[in-house]
Protein backbone atom coordinates (compact mmCIF):
# COMPACT_ATOMS: atom_id res chain seq x y z
CA UNK A 1 0.00 0.00 0.00
CA UNK A 2 1.49 3.27 -0.95
CA UNK A 3 1.78 6.71 1.05
CA UNK A 4 -0.93 8.28 -1.22
CA UNK A 5 -3.79 5.35 -0.76
CA UNK A 6 -3.35 6.24 3.06
CA UNK A 7 -4.07 10.31 2.79
CA UNK A 8 -6.94 9.66 0.09
CA UNK A 9 -10.50 10.71 1.41
CA UNK A 10 -11.91 7.09 0.58
CA UNK A 11 -9.00 4.91 3.17
CA UNK A 12 -10.08 4.72 6.47
CA UNK A 13 -7.21 4.06 9.09
CA UNK A 14 -7.77 1.16 11.36
CA UNK A 15 -5.14 1.61 13.50
CA UNK A 16 -3.95 4.90 14.59
CA UNK A 17 -0.59 4.69 16.80
CA UNK A 18 -0.15 7.44 20.16
CA UNK A 19 3.44 7.47 21.15
CA UNK A 20 6.57 9.76 21.64
CA UNK A 21 8.17 10.22 18.30
CA UNK A 22 11.42 11.24 19.14
CA UNK A 23 11.83 8.28 21.42
CA UNK A 24 10.06 5.09 19.05
CA UNK A 25 9.87 6.27 15.93
CA UNK A 26 12.99 4.45 14.03
CA UNK A 27 13.28 1.44 16.49
CA UNK A 28 9.87 0.32 18.30
CA UNK A 29 7.81 1.85 15.77
CA UNK A 30 8.79 1.21 13.04
CA UNK A 31 8.82 -2.52 13.20
CA UNK A 32 5.36 -2.45 14.71
CA UNK A 33 4.25 -0.38 11.72
CA UNK A 34 5.53 -3.10 9.37
CA UNK A 35 4.74 -5.91 10.81
CA UNK A 36 0.77 -4.62 11.01
CA UNK A 37 0.95 -3.55 7.03
CA UNK A 38 2.56 -7.10 6.03
CA UNK A 39 -0.65 -8.32 7.61
CA UNK A 40 -2.67 -5.56 5.41
CA UNK A 41 -3.74 -3.72 8.29
CA UNK A 42 -4.14 -0.25 7.27
CA UNK A 43 -1.74 1.82 9.64
CA UNK A 44 -1.60 5.58 10.58
CA UNK A 45 1.14 7.35 12.52
CA UNK A 46 2.21 10.73 12.45
CA UNK A 47 4.66 11.09 10.25
CA UNK A 48 2.24 9.75 7.14
CA UNK A 49 0.41 13.19 7.77
CA UNK A 50 1.20 15.74 5.08
CA UNK A 51 4.33 17.96 5.80
CA UNK A 52 2.42 21.43 6.46
CA UNK A 53 -0.68 20.35 7.75
CA UNK A 54 -2.17 21.38 10.86
CA UNK A 55 -1.82 19.03 14.03
CA UNK A 56 -4.79 19.20 14.71
CA UNK A 57 -5.73 16.73 11.57
CA UNK A 58 -4.35 13.96 13.75
CA UNK A 59 -7.57 13.80 15.83
CA UNK A 60 -9.90 13.03 12.78
CA UNK A 61 -7.01 10.23 11.77
CA UNK A 62 -8.13 9.15 15.57
CA UNK A 63 -11.77 9.57 14.48
CA UNK A 64 -11.29 7.42 11.22
CA UNK A 65 -9.76 4.57 13.19
CA UNK A 66 -11.28 1.95 14.57
CA UNK A 67 -8.50 0.88 17.19
CA UNK A 68 -6.15 2.93 18.79
CA UNK A 69 -2.53 1.86 20.03
CA UNK A 70 -1.41 3.85 22.93
CA UNK A 71 2.55 3.50 23.72
CA UNK A 72 3.53 4.48 26.71
CA UNK A 73 6.78 5.06 27.08
CA UNK A 74 9.58 6.98 29.67
CA UNK A 75 9.28 9.94 27.45
CA UNK A 76 5.82 10.18 26.30
CA UNK A 77 4.74 12.14 28.75
CA UNK A 78 6.98 15.03 27.36
CA UNK A 79 4.94 15.19 24.58
CA UNK A 80 1.27 17.62 25.17
CA UNK A 81 0.55 16.13 21.94
CA UNK A 82 0.50 12.80 23.20
CA UNK A 83 -1.20 13.57 25.97
CA UNK A 84 -4.22 15.38 24.07
CA UNK A 85 -4.91 12.57 21.58
CA UNK A 86 -4.50 10.57 24.65
CA UNK A 87 -8.04 12.72 25.38
CA UNK A 88 -9.24 12.36 22.08
CA UNK A 89 -8.68 8.55 22.50
CA UNK A 90 -10.25 8.49 25.39
CA UNK A 91 -13.80 9.83 24.42
CA UNK A 92 -13.71 7.56 21.56
CA UNK A 93 -13.54 4.56 23.49
CA UNK A 94 -15.61 5.91 26.04
CA UNK A 95 -18.49 6.08 22.61
CA UNK A 96 -17.58 2.63 21.67
CA UNK A 97 -16.11 4.02 18.72
CA UNK A 98 -12.16 3.15 19.09
CA UNK A 99 -10.87 -0.39 21.13
CA UNK A 100 -7.76 1.05 22.72
CA UNK A 101 -4.96 -1.24 23.58
CA UNK A 102 -1.98 0.12 25.74
CA UNK A 103 1.38 -0.94 25.21
CA UNK A 104 3.96 -0.41 27.77
CA UNK A 105 7.50 -0.21 26.44
CA UNK A 106 9.94 -0.57 28.92
CA UNK A 107 7.78 1.00 31.47
CA UNK A 108 6.00 -0.56 34.80
CA UNK A 109 2.15 -0.30 34.06
CA UNK A 110 1.58 0.31 37.39
CA UNK A 111 4.47 3.25 37.40
CA UNK A 112 2.08 4.57 34.44
CA UNK A 113 -1.54 4.05 36.16
CA UNK A 114 -0.04 5.53 39.77
CA UNK A 115 2.02 8.43 37.99
CA UNK A 116 5.22 7.54 39.87
CA UNK A 117 8.70 7.32 39.27
CA UNK A 118 10.72 9.58 36.07
CA UNK A 119 6.85 9.10 34.75
CA UNK A 120 5.19 10.68 37.19
CA UNK A 121 7.87 13.25 37.56
CA UNK A 122 7.21 13.83 34.22
CA UNK A 123 3.54 14.15 34.24
CA UNK A 124 3.66 16.64 36.96
CA UNK A 125 6.23 18.62 35.07
CA UNK A 126 2.93 19.67 32.51
CA UNK A 127 0.62 19.75 35.26
CA UNK A 128 2.96 22.83 36.76
CA UNK A 129 3.23 24.23 32.91
CA UNK A 130 -0.19 24.08 32.49
CA UNK A 131 -1.29 24.57 36.27
CA UNK A 132 -3.39 27.87 34.91
CA UNK A 133 -5.61 25.37 32.59
CA UNK A 134 -7.06 22.94 35.28
CA UNK A 135 -9.67 21.15 32.75
CA UNK A 136 -6.85 20.08 30.65
CA UNK A 137 -4.79 18.69 33.11
CA UNK A 138 -8.18 16.86 34.98
CA UNK A 139 -8.57 15.32 30.90
CA UNK A 140 -5.15 13.85 30.67
CA UNK A 141 -5.63 12.46 34.04
CA UNK A 142 -8.22 11.20 33.57
CA UNK A 143 -7.58 9.33 29.56
CA UNK A 144 -4.11 8.52 31.57
CA UNK A 145 -6.28 6.38 34.07
CA UNK A 146 -8.73 5.12 31.65
CA UNK A 147 -6.60 4.03 28.80
CA UNK A 148 -3.51 2.21 31.61
CA UNK A 149 -6.32 0.41 33.39
CA UNK A 150 -7.05 -1.70 29.94
CA UNK A 151 -5.61 -5.11 29.49
CA UNK A 152 -2.50 -4.72 27.73
CA UNK A 153 1.01 -5.65 26.06
CA UNK A 154 4.18 -4.79 27.94
CA UNK A 155 7.62 -5.00 26.60
CA UNK A 156 10.65 -5.13 28.61
CA UNK A 157 13.21 -5.62 26.74
CA UNK A 158 14.56 -5.23 23.06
Amino acid sequence: MDVTSRHSPQAKHQVFVNFRGDELRCGFVSHLVEALQRQRINVFIDKLERIGEDLSNLFVRIEESTIALVIFSRRYMESKWCLDELVKIKQRADQGLLRVIPIFFKVDPVTVKQLRGAFGDQFRDREWEYRFDKPIIERWKEALASVSCKIGLTFDKK
